[in-house]
């Protein structure tokens, strides 16, 4: 299973994505984005910096956003996330993303 990152400022998410996380076996960290395998970012925080966070060569990065906020996606994608996500799938699917990203 992957070590595994997530920044997101939302509590109530973050929880609820940590939690699925960790049921899924993997081993959460929360906010402390060194030495893991899978990066997990609110792409909305106002204190993520896309732009580095899309740049790293050392983690997988999944950027997940509001559906209705395109440009968000479109900023993550150009900043070389390897996966953006809607806040939705994020919801249902992050542990297999996760998976995938760390495979």
């Amino acid at each position: 299973m992957a070590r595994v990152a997530v920044l997101c400022p939302d509590l109530l998410f973050g929880s609820n994505v940590e939690g699925a996380l960790s049921a899924a076996g993997h081993e959460v960290l929360r906010g402390d984005a060194q030495g893991v395998d899978v990066v997990v970012v609110d792409l909305t925080a106002d204190d993520v910096d896309v732009e580095a966070l899309g740049r790293r060569d050392d983690a997988a990065t999944l950027g997940f956003y509001p559906h209705v906020q395109v440009e968000v996606k479109a900023r993550a994608e150009a900043a070389g996330f390897d996966l953006v996500v809607p806040r939705s799938r994020m919801n249902r699917e992050g542990a297999a993303l996760v998976e995938r990203l760390a495979s």
